[in-house]
Formats: structure tokens, C-alpha cells, sequence
């Protein structure tokens, strides 16, 4: 059995217990008051039980982890006076660390396909209305049932343009399709390449096996995403890790109840998951939490206030760590009263005004136990990480790339047939055929059809006998089963 993580000391240690950290947690504070510190202490402590993470480095610091401490009097003194050497086996010490970066400047790069990702997240990204909305949902469905991939930008502008072109034959089986919407849609796509967008959509794409791996001491690989770029297009940031999150709950078998998480998912600047998200979405990710942890896999939460998640997705975070909010106003003041109330009350401590006082480094945690139950709150004293506290130089970094256990999987991007060249294939095709004079595609009751619309409307009739072609998807739109 894995031994309990110390997460901090007060009146008592307070612990997460390996076999409830897929109960997910929620990390949160005001800037500057240590939430950086503790998400690496944890994620640190998971590695050395055996459990793999991921983690987003937004501010560029998190990437210490694979470097070992000390040399630092505050990490010492602190030690020291908790007594962790002694009781807790404290060590500076690096853990296994794999750097990931989409615009892979900083790490291997991080790509997806469109197909892969799906209408409902893409359409988050893109900021559509329902009815642009529409119109990707019936451009994914005539690739889904025909069994086109959708693999990077270029693939889906050829589709929406042939779409376009064909939207009469198009709407008897798929709906209406307006060149308004479809020119809208092609506008918010280049505004997203500017972005850096086209480095995410891809091939090869992230196998996510590749995010669940030890070292040979048994230790789990910590995945560090560089996000200190990314950040600043917070839609792709947020849009990314809730596809890579419904990736692992897609694809990962049901495990119930392990003695520790198959993997331990950080996402940090949670707000932005939230933000602005429709409904239907917020219910799908609300499912998807709720559901994931019998997937093995536990989501930590970390943003600068509680109430920046919804209750139905809160209510689902059992490992709490809350570090100092500030009252200054009454809109923080109500933050600090829903901060407070969110924790099992300890008649020892008045939660609410602690909240206000907590120095940096101190914390509110409360953990669940044995049965799953909460425990009451504690004041503590968040116990520091064994690794470096701060940046890494581009030296280590490279170091670390070079004897990656992924070096040269992804690095080199592949373009193999897809969307993109099947249409454009088949218009050469037909366009040669019409040209050399071949008999001509009639359809009774109609006249004579372009030979993109004779495509349109084979490709519609072939539905039924392509099912066993046909890409299937889950709640969060991703595609399940395995790659094509």
C-alpha cells in the first residue's frame, strides 16, 4: 500500500491517502500566497509514491521539479522546524520529469487532430454561435460518416468549402448550411492559426500511454507542459486539457477503486475551463469529473478562488488545500464566506477569518479519510518540495529532451492522406472525367448533376453500408475506440 502524502503539519499532519486521490482536489489561494509551491509539493509526492502526472507550467517555474533542491535557508529552516527529515524521510531529490510544449519550443511537441478533438470543443474554441455551431456539427458528421479524417486546418477548410459549395445537396440529409456561416467559420479559423494553433492539429498525435509511464525506480513521470506562451490564448490552453481530459476518459478501461490514481491531472488557472462555456458543456465536463475517477484518474483544480468552479463540479473536490484570500471588498468578502463554507467545520478554528490570515505558505486543508468522509478543517503549514523551487536553464531542459523516453516519437510531424487530399483527389477526378467527355451522371427527376454534386449524392447513399468506417464519439465529442 502506498504511503499517505503529507501535504502539511498543524495541530496534526494532515495527509492525502493514495487510494482517495482519485477523488479528485482543489488547490486555491490569491496570487502570491504559495498555490505554485503546494501543486508541486503534490505532484513531487505522487511521483515518488508511483503514480504519473500532468501539469501545465504556466508561469515557467514548475519545470524545477526535475532538478533537486536545496540551497535555499527558507526550504531548510522550514524543514527543519517541521521535523520532516526525521519523520517523513525527507530528501532533495529530482523526480522523472517528460516536457511537453504545443508550439514545441520547450518540449515535444503536443498535437491532436481535429477528428480527434470533435465539433463541441473545437466549436468553444472557435467562440461560434448555435448557428456557425451547426454548420461544424454537419461538416463533422459528413466526415465522421464517411470516415474522412479530419487531421489538421487545411483538412477542414476543404471540407467546409466543399460543404459549402454542395450545401443544396448537402441539406436533405444533413441540414441547412448557409456560405455566411461557413465564411464566418473560415475567418475565426485563421484568427486561431495566428494564434499558434496550427502546431496543435496534427499527426503524430499524443498517444496519451504516453503520459501514464514510470522510471526503472518505480517513480511516476511527471509531464510538464510549458503554458507560459500558451496562457496567453486561453481559449486553445483551456480547449487543450479539457480535450486531453476527455481523451483519458474516453479511452482509459473502468479500474474502480485502485490503492493509488493511474494518473494525477493538474489543471491549473481552473477559471478558464469555466469561463464563458455553455451549458451543455458545463454539464458534460461536470460528467466527465464525476465519472473519471473510476477511470483512475484524479483532477486537482487550482485557481485563485473557489467560487470560480461551479458547486456541481466543487462538490465533487474531496482533497481540499486553501491558502489566503483577501476581503477588501464585499464581492471578496462573499468569496471568503463560500471559500469557508465549502470545508467540514472545526470547532477550533473559525474558518472564515482564518482565511484572511493565513500567511504565505500556510494553509486550510481538509483530506479524505479511510471511508471516504471528509475531515474536519486544519490550519497548516504546507510542507515544501524536495525539488527546485524556480525555473530550469535551456541547458537542463535540453538534457532532459535528449534522454526523454519519448525522444523522436513526436518531434518530426507526419502528413499522410486525409480530408484534404481525398476531395481533392476526387474533384481532380471528376473534373478529368467531365473533361474527357465520359458519360454524364443523371439522377431521375433532376438533370444533369456537377460532378461534385454526383459526389455529394453518392456519398450520401453510401452511408449505410459505411458504418463499420464510421467514427464514433463520446460525451465531450472526442473520438472513441482507436486511431485510424
Amino acid at each position: 500500500m502506498p504511503q499517505p502524502i503529507l501535504v502539511g503539519t498543524g495541530e496534526i499532519p494532515v495527509h492525502i491517502l493514495p487510494r482517495m486521490a482519485n477523488r479528485h482536489g482543489l488547490v486555491a489561494g490569491a496570487t502570491g500566497t504559495g498555490k505554485t509551491v503546494t501543486l508541486q509539493r503534490l505532484a513531487e509526492c505522487f511521483s515518488r509514491v508511483g503514480v504519473p502526472v500532468f501539469l501545465a507550467d504556466v508561469k515557467g517555474d514548475l519545470a524545477g521539479i526535475s532538478q533537486a533542491g536545496g540551497g535555499s535557508d527558507k526550504v531548510a529552516e522550514r524543514v527543519k522546524e517541521m521535523g520532516l527529515e526525521a519523520a517523513e524521510g525527507f530528501v532533495y531529490a529530482p523526480c522523472p520529469v517528460i516536457c511537453w510544449d504545443i508550439l514545441g519550443e520547450q518540449g515535444h511537441p503536443v498535437r491532436t487532430t481535429l477528428s480527434e478533438m470533435g465539433p463541441l470543443l473545437l466549436a468553444r474554441l472557435l467562440r461560434l454561435n448555435d448557428v456557425q455551431e451547426g454548420v461544424l456539427n454537419i461538416v463533422f458528421k459528413v466526415a465522421d460518416e464517411n470516415g474522412w479524417l479530419l487531421l489538421d486546418l487545411k483538412d477542414l477548410r476543404a471540407l467546409l468549402a466543399y460543404v459549402a459549395d454542395n450545401a443544396d445537396t448537402v441539406r436533405p440529409t444533413y441540414g441547412n448550411v448557409s456560405k455566411a456561416s461557413v465564411g464566418a467559420i473560415q475567418r475565426r479559423l485563421l484568427g486561431l492559426e495566428g494564434q499558434g494553433a496550427e502546431h496543435l492539429f496534427g499527426e503524430p498525435a499524443l498517444d496519451i500511454d504516453d503520459l501514464m509511464q514510470t522510471d526503472e525506480r518505480g517513480h511516476g513521470m511527471v509531464n510538464v507542459l510549458a503554458a507560459d506562451k500558451l496562457i496567453e490564448t486561453p481559449e486553445l490552453y483551456a480547449t487543450f486539457l479539457l480535450w486531453l481530459l476527455s481523451e483519458l476518459f474516453e479511452r482509459l478501461p473502468e479500474v474502480g477503486d485502485p490503492d493509488k490514481p493511474k494518473l494525477v491531472f493538474f489543471f491549473d488557472e481552473a477559471h478558464l475551463l469555466f469561463e464563458d462555456a455553455p451549458k451543455v458543456l458545463l454539464d458534460k465536463v461536470e460528467q466527465v469529473v464525476r465519472l473519471i475517477r473510476s477511470k483512475g484518474v484524479g483532477v486537482y483544480l487550482v485557481t485563485q478562488n473557489p467560487a470560480d468552479v461551479p458547486d456541481s463540479v466543487l462538490g465533487q473536490l474531496g482533497n481540499r488545500v486553501q491558502h489566503a484570500l483577501r476581503a477588501y471588498t464585499p464581492k471578496d468578502q462573499k468569496a471568503v464566506r463560500v471559500a469557508a463554507q465549502t470545508f467540514r467545520a472545526n470547532p477550533k478554528i473559525d474558518t472564515e477569518q482564518a482565511i484572511t490570515e493565513l500567511g504565505v505558505g500556510e494553509a486550510l486543508a481538509s483530506t479524505l479519510d479511510e471511508e471516504g468522509t471528509p475531515t474536519v478543517v486544519q490550519r497548516i503549514r504546507v510542507a515544501p518540495p524536495g525539488s527546485r523551487l524556480g525555473p530550469i536553464t535551456p541547458a537542463e531542459r535540453q538534457a532532459l529532451m535528449h534522454r526523454s523516453l519519448v525522444q523522436g516519437v513526436y518531434d518530426q510531424p507526419v502528413d499522410r492522406e486525409s480530408a484534404y487530399e481525398i476531395l481533392q483527389k476526387r474533384a481532380q477526378a471528376l473534373a478529368a472525367e467531365e473533361q474527357s467527355g465520359a458519360e454524364s451522371i443523371w439522377r431521375s427527376g433532376r438533370g444533369r448533376q456537377s460532378p461534385l454534386e454526383a459526389f455529394v449524392t453518392s456519398a450520401a447513399r453510401s452511408v449505410g453500408s459505411q458504418i463499420g468506417r464510421q467514427l464514433v464519439r463520446g460525451i465531450l465529442g472526442s473520438l472513441l475506440g482507436g486511431r485510424r
